[in-house]
């Protein structure tokens, strides 16, 4: 049985996979960075930077600028910025992982209109005449 789980284990398409499971993961990192670092200041010119403490309230009395935390201590709230900080992501890193897909498929599809090599066309009975002649007079 140990034999089998690492004849498994071992399988290209396994390993394949945990190493995209682990980039993946880095880039999720990264982008969550470029998201946090980069974007959400650049839209915070425009209003709030920080969507994580956004929220609306549902039941209870919330003091006003309460953080997420406290408004959730002191009601029922919906907190919804913490969803957009995470769908901004989503789009970020889907709109990502497309430009490397159609960059490979553009690839792809040059590499397959590339002219293969033509093969050498069989030799006409005028140049398999002068072949003959040509290793005649090498030999002699």
């Amino acid at each position: 049985m140990l034999q089998e789980f690492k004849e498994f284990a071992m399988k290209g398409n396994v390993l394949d996979l945990a190493i995209g499971v682990i980039i993946g993961a880095a880039f999720g990192k990264i982008v969550e960075s470029f998201v946090g670092d980069i974007i959400m200041p650049i839209i915070g010119m425009f209003g709030t930077v920080d969507f994580s403490n956004l929220y609306i309230v549902l039941k209870g009395s919330v003091p006003a600028g309460a953080s997420l935390a406290d408004a959730k201590k002191a009601g029922v709230v919906l907190g919804y910025g913490n969803f957009v900080t995470i769908a901004i992501n989503f789009l970020i890193i889907a709109w990502a992982l497309f430009m490397v897909v159609k960059g490979v498929n553009r690839m792809k599809r040059a590499e397959a209109a590339a002219p293969a090599p033509a093969a050498p066309s069989p030799p006409t009975r005028d140049q398999e005449l002068l072949i003959e002649i040509r290793d005649l007079l090498k030999k002699q």
